[in-house]
């Protein structure tokens, strides 16, 4: 019995990904890779339709965290400082970054169930500034959150910060105006909305933010890739099959609409999913509205604790995800991500009838 992947990546890989992974062991230092870099380089940037004069996609070897410490360790300027917008984990995760790196930063706390303060964030703007930028988890998966970029892109404008995007489980499926939002840069990584496999990540970065970089890292120095890169090279050993990956991956998501096809494929699986844990009596944690379409959070159905739910539904086939830390006993999370389908939604519904019979 195949096992389909309902956590927030990776996901479950296609036939036509997965085969890819079986192409010819590949030297990183022939012309052949940088084809293949180069054309995964210019895909990411069509994925929302960005002009390459103003903006560089820069591959590495990494997960998605090791994006985000990229982004943030480089393109703070070393006089800058940065403000976190902080409302989960991985808020708390960039806070750390910051913190590691001895960037000069400000952090508004949030209760992990609670939206973004729009007055509290312009509060400290104004108390804390000048800030060069903006820190801030589009889709925070601890709740299933879609934070609204574009409000706090307008303040970032009205305050002369640039706004750094973690858009790990949000690339490829959500909306993002690079322009209306002041972003600086957004990173994110192969193997969550884009369907490619863990290994491949990328900040997908303003050239003027390039130029302006830091050097506080040595392996994930984002100046020093993007500069590589755009001369058909590369400084370190890269997964060369993780790129295989994305790049096919990148082809079938073009193929198959691009972005606004997969948000509402992920859009209609999502609703399918919440509506039918309606019917059985189990609630959504955020309203729709509130919530991504790439994962959902629900409440943990009475009687029956995570665990027992996680092992049964994976003894039928499904991985589900756990909340995080004291939600670990309130909730649980479904991602609609990869290679998914309706009927594999009826089928994890019947599980859950079964379960809670």
């Amino acid at each position: 019995m195949k096992t389909l992947l309902l956590n927030p990546g990776p996901v479950t890989l296609s036939d036509r990904v997965r085969q890819s992974l079986l192409q010819p062991d590949l030297c990183h230092r022939e012309s052949e890779f940088y084809d293949l870099q180069d054309e995964a380089r210019a895909r990411l940037l069509s994925v929302y339709e960005l002009d390459a004069r103003d903006w560089s996609a820069v591959l590495m070897t990494a997960s998605g965290t090791g994006a985000v410490e990229s982004m943030i360790a480089s393109l703070v300027p070393r006089q800058g400082k940065l403000l976190v917008v902080q409302n989960g984990v991985y808020g708390e995760r960039i806070t750390n970054i910051a913190k590691q790196y001895g960037i000069a930063y400000e952090s508004v706390l949030h209760d992990w169930m609670q939206a973004p303060d729009l007055a509290r964030i312009e509060a400290c703007l104004d108390a804390n500034g000048p800030f060069s930028h903006v820190a801030i988890v589009h889709h925070e998966t601890t709740t299933g959150r879609l934070n609204d970029l574009a409000r706090i892109g307008a303040l970032c404008r009205a305050h002369g910060a640039r706004l750094l995007v973690d858009g790990v489980s949000s690339f490829g499926a959500e909306a993002i105006d690079f322009d209306e939002a002041n972003v600086a840069a957004v990173a994110a990584t192969a193997n969550k909305c884009l369907h490619g496999v863990p290994g491949a990540a990328f900040v997908v970065a303003r050239r003027e933010a390039l130029e302006q970089a830091a050097s506080r890292t040595y392996y994930l120095d984002l100046a020093r890739l993007a500069k590589l890169q755009a001369q058909r090279g590369t400084p370190f050993t890269p997964s060369v099959h993780a790129y295989y990956a994305l790049v096919e991956a990148l082809r079938e998501f073009d193929e198959q609409g691009g972005l606004r096809a997969r948000h509402a494929r992920y859009a209609a699986l999502a609703e399918q999913v919440r509506s039918g844990l309606a019917s059985r009596g189990i609630a959504s944690i955020l309203p729709a509205e509130q919530s991504s379409v790439v994962l959902r959070s629900y409440a943990l159905p009475a009687g029956i604790g995570y665990e027992t739910l996680h092992d049964g539904l994976k003894r039928q086939g499904f991985v589900i995800y756990a909340g995080q830390g004291d939600l670990s006993k309130q909730l649980f999370r479904i991602s609609t991500m990869g290679e998914i389908n309706a009927a594999d939604i009826d089928r994890l519904l019947g599980a859950f009838d079964s379960l809670m019979r």
